[in-house]
């Protein structure tokens, strides 16, 4: 099975950086890809969020993002 994230070589920006100097508060869900982890600090450096009824979404790829637009609401009420 592949995810939105699935990619043959590591890149630099790439969701396994998203995990570095990360701490509890820091930490977040991707909404898209639930249950994968996402430092919130370095998904905002990189672009991987979206703004949606008043809440920050996090993402932990490039991937992610189209998939949020898409249909924002449904991956909203999952994290909710």
């Amino acid at each position: 099975m592949s995810s939105c994230c699935s990619t043959s070589a590591s890149t630099p920006g790439g969701r396994e950086n998203l995990l570095d100097g990360t701490t509890g508060a820091d930490m977040t869900t991707c909404p898209v890809m639930s249950g994968s982890p996402v430092n919130k600090a370095t998904a905002e450096a990189a672009g991987l969020f979206r703004d949606y009824d008043g809440e920050r979404y996090y993402f932990c790829c490039a991937g992610c993002g189209p998939a949020f637009d898409a249909d924002p609401a449904k991956y909203a009420a999952a994290m909710a």
